[in-house]
């Protein structure tokens, strides 16, 4: 019985010990929501936790630009109101350290659709690179 008893326990502290451990969808989301939550909240540090520091951001705008994206936040965001947005992730791709991720950012008169790679970078998921498009609500889809 004591044996019995002593399988049981380890049986069941390993499966409680799984359950604990965070999926790494589950930590794809939570890098991408400092993402969301930092930038409707005007908030660069918990923005900046979820990009890698040489993180680059490409669009086109007048013309192809690419920058790093850390510097662009830092020189774009001021401290304010939250911003008047709805966010979503819209999809997450995973293949083992490597991850995309479309996001989808409404405002009351355009959309952002961003897509962002992800790494696990020394066992944590951090953007490296995001494009996006900014769509005014009256463009056709």
């Amino acid at each position: 019985m004591k044996k019995f008893m002593l399988v049981l326990s380890l049986i069941l502290l390993t499966h409680l010990g799984l359950q604990a451990q965070a999926t790494d969808l589950q930590l794809i989301e939570k890098c991408l929501n400092h993402y969301l939550v930092g930038g409707t909240d005007n908030d660069f540090d918990r923005l900046k936790q979820a990009f890698h520091p040489t993180a680059t951001m490409k669009f086109v705008g007048e013309s192809y630009t690419e920058v790093n994206a850390l510097d662009f936040f830092r020189k774009g965001m001021r401290p304010g109101p939250k911003q008047n947005r709805k966010t979503r992730i819209v999809s997450v791709s995973i293949s083992g350290n490597a991850a995309n991720a479309q996001l989808e950012i409404e405002y009351p008169t355009f959309f952002f659709f961003d897509y962002m790679h992800l790494l696990k970078v020394e066992g944590e998921w951090k953007i490296v690179s995001k494009i996006f498009y900014k769509k005014e609500k009256h463009e056709d889809k």
